[in-house]
């Protein structure tokens, strides 16, 4: 799990690099203000969770009861992939339905803090 995590959250912030370039070069003409600005705000929380993802990786490194932190890692994927894959996908295309994914992603990154959290209690 910890090289997939790794690799998973180096993916997630490189495409978040990508993404962000993309918008600034490609979409800041064609867009509006408003969908520039749900772009971004997709951008900025697939880079904040692709580095929670990578340190969920490096504490798997230090424990012998790795399940919360698996839990952790995996919520921050789906959370990454319903968060910020609703908000591309909503300000590119303006179908406002894909608005009402976006909070089911929300949940499942608030599930990896939680998660995190309590690991960070049992860690020894």
């Amino acid at each position: 799990m910890t090289q997939l995590f790794i690799s998973l959250g180096a993916i997630f912030g490189g495409l978040s690099v990508v993404a962000g370039a993309f918008a600034t070069h490609a979409l800041k003409s064609t867009l509006s203000a408003k969908a520039i600005e749900i772009f971004e705000t997709a951008v900025r929380y697939q880079m904040y969770h692709a580095i929670a993802l990578l340190i969920v990786a490096l504490l798997l490194l230090r424990t012998d009861s790795p399940t919360i932190l698996i839990i952790t890692g995996w919520a921050f994927t789906v959370g990454i992939a319903i968060f910020s894959g609703s908000l591309y996908a909503l300000s590119l295309t303006d179908i406002k339905i894909l608005g009402a994914i976006t909070p089911l992603g929300g949940v499942a990154l608030i599930v990896g803090w939680l998660c995190l959290a309590y690991a960070g209690f049992n860690i020894k």
